[in-house]
């Protein structure tokens, strides 16, 4: 761990030495920043297990993509929760995964009924319909996250404030 704590905060000081700008502005986003990062690894890890199933093992394509889309939903959770939204409370666990789970068909739907309306509607080359939808529906998904399914408890609010008090009190 302590290798990778080292990783990190060279990336981190060589990144905000060459491009100032652009780290302030990771830094002030960063639940965005974190929020994309993560779309992007369950995305790859989707990608990856796919091509692992199906090319690889020569399962069926739908056997393999449904194991895929699971093990990159998975991956999507935990990074979510744990990194962009820093939330580790377990009591709550469940029903953020419910939550999860049910966002997901949700959005599944909509991002059928979307390309179908882009792309047989109005003849819109397929993959760049995927992107168009894919963003607004990232959109859609880091309120829904960010507002109900890893908000944090007012208890926990307000705990953080008194320890925000606290601290400054010893500052003082």
């Amino acid at each position: 761990m302590a290798f990778i704590n080292k990783l990190y905060f060279s990336f981190r000081n060589s990144f905000a030495c060459r491009l100032p700008r652009f780290y302030n502005f990771c830094e002030t986003k960063k639940s965005v920043v974190k929020f994309m990062i993560a779309g992007c690894i369950a995305g790859g890890t989707h990608l990856v297990f796919l091509a692992i199933f199906y090319d690889l093992f020569n399962w069926p394509i739908v056997l393999s993509t449904s194991i895929a889309f699971i093990s990159a939903f998975v991956t999507s959770f935990s990074l979510q929760k744990l990194w962009t939204f820093r939330d580790f409370s377990q009591k709550r666990a469940v029903r953020q995964f419910s939550l999860y789970i049910i966002n997901a068909f949700f959005t599944l739907n909509v991002n059928g009924f979307l390309m179908h309306l882009l792309v047989d509607r109005y003849s819109i080359w397929y993959l760049f319909s995927q992107i168009i939808v894919n963003i607004s529906l990232g959109v859609y998904n880091f309120f829904i996250y960010r507002f109900l399914v890893f908000r944090k408890q007012k208890n926990e609010i307000n705990c953080k404030q008194e320890k925000i008090r606290a601290s400054a009190g010893d500052l003082a």
